[in-house]
């Protein structure tokens, strides 16, 4: 891990930065704050920030909005307004805990943590002027009394926030670097810093010996060949060895619609085609990192979607690894024919309770916006598990209604069923079913985060710069938590 996380006591802890989270419209709990909030220079709302000098120390005054609203995902944009205004600063940066708040310590301890180290993040490593580059911190000192429970608490989130880094430098990573291929070299990898977490990868003689006709379709018009990255943690000692979680990952590491092109405008953000992928590559290694005691499996689909003479087409049928036959009516519907087989893989594997995370659906973003995704499941107790592992986590989860007469969209009269519909309705739902015919039998959910995954702008919040915001990884490791 990067940045040290220490439990200090105030005025004896050295830093270049002190952080104090005020609410607004009440006294600050640092005198040294006070002038500056009566002038209304600073009013504390949520999201603001303001870097003073007062005596020769750095004070970084962070708002909370006013009391009634405060939460954990307030506490995380706090801890990421102040990170951004200490961006010329880094180094050590010590947080005052508002003993006052309704919220335990250890939760505001490690809300504070967590926001402040995905508040830093910078997605400029490729430039070459690192006057550009922030300072990074190499400390995050939180003054706080130290217990066994807040020690515990700032080490996990100092974790995943760095695992949720991690993913997002995968999404932004440009698709001349980044193709199926070099993404098994990241799993491969990533394997190897864990002791119990294992990696491998399937090219194309193998997914066409497994009968995997959708995601080998879909990956047949580039060069660079699509492959099933296959990625297991096999703990000592799970508390249910009869129970195996199943992730499977959407991993477009590109995305120009196949014949069915995309508009121009804005196709560069197709590189993060795969963040779901990436969210479930790095959540499966948080739960290995923090050594959970529960068996998983990760399942990535990973392929470049683009037109050449061997492309899949309009009018094409396929045949997917379950035996079904689909017929293809858009090819810039892709993603729910690489899950299709990553699906059916990973129940062969052995999973019984599956999530699929995948950026499916513009419409999802049209409904939900940056904030939520959209969940599906074939189960009400897995989906509320889900929902709240998402609420806890900050990686947030609505659910949406999964519904047999939504199949009515996908009937074909060719094939067993049809990647697209005409009618310009419902395109997520009718996507949640097409996946459901390749869930197979247990608990199955899908995520659709088109719309949090990857952003344009600042989300307001912790997430304010543009790309991949590492979606995915907090839930996870939140829900094998629960499971555990």
């Amino acid at each position: 891990m990067g940045v040290a996380i220490e439990i200090g006591q105030s005025g004896r802890t050295p830093a270049d930065a002190l952080a104090i989270p005020v609410v607004q419209g009440e006294e600050p709990q640092d005198e040294r704050l006070r002038a500056v909030v009566e002038s209304g220079e600073f009013r504390g709302e949520r999201g603001e920030a303001l870097l003073l000098r007062v005596d020769g120390t750095r004070i970084v005054a962070s708002g909370l909005g006013p009391r009634g609203g405060i939460d954990l995902d307030t506490l995380r944009t706090a801890g990421g307004a102040a990170a951004r205004s200490l961006a010329r600063v880094g180094g050590t940066v010590a947080w005052q805990v508002d003993r006052r708040l309704p919220l335990p310590l250890a939760d505001q301890a490690a809300a504070l943590v967590e926001g402040t180290l995905l508040g830093a993040y910078f997605p400029g490593k490729w430039k070459s002027d690192d006057t550009k580059t922030p300072r990074p911190f190499e400390r995050i000192v939180v003054l706080v009394e130290e217990t066994p429970e807040v020690q515990a608490a700032v080490e996990r989130a100092a974790l995943l926030a760095e695992r949720t880094n991690r993913a997002r430098d995968l999404v932004n990573t440009p698709p001349n670097e980044l193709n199926p291929q070099t993404l098994a070299e990241h799993a491969v990898a990533l394997a190897a810093e864990h002791q119990h977490l294992s990696a491998t990868s399937l090219g194309p003689a193998e997914l066409d010996e497994l009968g995997m006709g959708a995601l080998a379709a879909v990956g047949r018009g580039s060069r660079n060949e699509p492959r099933l990255i296959v990625l297991r943690y096999e703990p000592p000692q799970p508390r249910n060895p009869e129970l195996v979680l199943g992730l499977v990952g959407k991993a477009i590491t590109f995305d120009s619609g196949g014949i069915s092109i995309k508009p121009g405008l804005h196709m560069e953000d197709m590189k993060g085609d795969m963040a779901g992928g990436a969210g479930t590559l790095h959540g499966l290694g948080a739960v290995a990192a923090l050594g959970l005691p529960v068996r998983a499996l990760c399942v990535l689909a990973a392929a470049e979607n683009l037109p050449d003479g061997n492309s899949f087409r309009p009018g094409d049928i396929l045949r997917a690894a379950n035996g079904k036959t689909i017929e293809i009516v858009n090819t810039d519907a892709e993603g729910r024919l690489v899950l299709a087989d990553a699906l059916w893989y990973a129940r062969r594997e052995g999973a019984t309770h599956v999530l699929d995370v995948a950026t499916l659906t513009g419409a999802m973003e049209l409904a939900l916006g940056d904030l939520y995704a959209g969940v599906y499941a074939n189960d009400d107790n897995w989906r509320d598990r889900i929902v709240a592992a998402g609420g806890r986590s900050g990686d947030l989860v609505w659910p949406l209604p999964l519904h047999p007469r939504y199949r009515r969209y996908v009937e074909s009269a060719f094939a067993d069923l049809k990647n697209g519909s005409t009618l310009r309705q419902a395109s997520p739902a009718l996507a949640a079913e097409f996946l459901h015919e390749f869930a197979g039998e247990g608990p199955w959910a899908h995520v659709d985060m088109a719309g949090p995954g990857f952003l344009e702008r600042s989300r307001g919040d912790y997430m304010a710069v543009p790309g991949g915001t590492g979606y995915g990884v907090r839930l996870i490791a939140e829900l094998a938590t629960s499971l555990a």
